[in-house]
């Protein structure tokens, strides 16, 4: 009983000993020793989780704060004052990026239902590529495209999203004057599509965490670099939920792929 008390209390490392019970009550032991054990697990994701939150919301707090704290020095020089507005703005996009993730995240965990309809897919893809080509073209990237006509059946919106994480990842990357690929290609059951950079790479041990929330595989270097950690969270749920699958291959400083495949009919 002290340990059922114990366990209802939110002490969930104790466990029931079921060789001190009788054989008719070790099952029952057996059963709450293993709702034990997953609770626990549960709480160590929650407590994991609020940290990592915690932490990403100050980090950017702790740098507008700072340089907000500066501007109010009169003798500023006028370059001086535009950079720390510009960290200010960028600290700040940062901050609406995570709260954004966060809720699309929260909505699906809740599994909203898709807004299913027909679209055409490499259309999407040349859109996305375009509406990013500022961050590429300054840094002289090039951006090369084979996208067949192709009509699939999903969430447009959220597989936007997908393709918006994946490219703005690739681009965030990927060094000055490299390359990125973007293929699309299908048969009678599936359509793949494959993003491909010639950038920093992903080590294996990296890469098999990459897709967990606030997972980052170069902490200091995705920090300078304004990342959260969710996008490839978000972009793995989103293809999951339309019943596709999405991988990666990659070795350090050779660059990434990634495939999503998506059922013919998605969703």
């Amino acid at each position: 009983m002290n340990a059922i008390n114990q366990i209802s209390r939110g002490n969930f490392e104790i466990l029931i000993n079921a060789e001190e019970l009788s054989p008719q009550h070790q099952y029952v032991a057996s059963v709450i020793n293993d709702m034990a054990k997953s609770l626990g697990t549960l709480e160590t994701m929650r407590q994991d989780f609020i940290s990592n939150v915690s932490h990403e919301i100050q980090s950017p707090l702790t740098s507008i704060g700072g340089f907000a704290a500066l501007l109010k020095k009169t003798d500023l020089p006028n370059e001086q004052r535009q950079k720390y507005a510009e960290i200010i703005e960028a600290e700040s996009k940062r901050l609406s990026s995570l709260s954004d993730n966060l809720l699309k995240l929260s909505s699906l965990d809740n599994k909203i239902p898709l807004a299913l309809q027909e679209f055409r897919l490499d259309k999407q893809l040349e859109h996305v590529a375009l509406a990013l080509e500022p961050q590429w073209s300054a840094k002289n990237i090039t951006l090369e495209a084979d996208l067949p006509k192709r009509t699939v059946c999903g969430d447009e919106d959220l597989l936007s999203q997908v393709w918006m994480n994946l490219l703005h990842n690739a681009v965030k990357f990927t060094p000055e004057s490299g390359h990125i690929f973007v293929t699309l290609s299908f048969d009678d059951e599936s359509t793949t599509v494959k993003i491909a950079d010639t950038g920093v790479g992903i080590s294996p041990d990296d890469q098999i965490h990459i897709f967990e929330r606030f997972y980052k595989a170069d902490k200091a270097r995705d920090r300078s670099l304004g990342g959260n950690g969710l996008g490839l969270s978000l972009a793995k749920k989103i293809v999951e939920l339309h019943g596709g699958s999405i991988t990666v291959e990659s070795e350090p400083t050779k660059g990434a792929l990634f495939a999503i495949s998506l059922p013919r009919q998605s969703g």
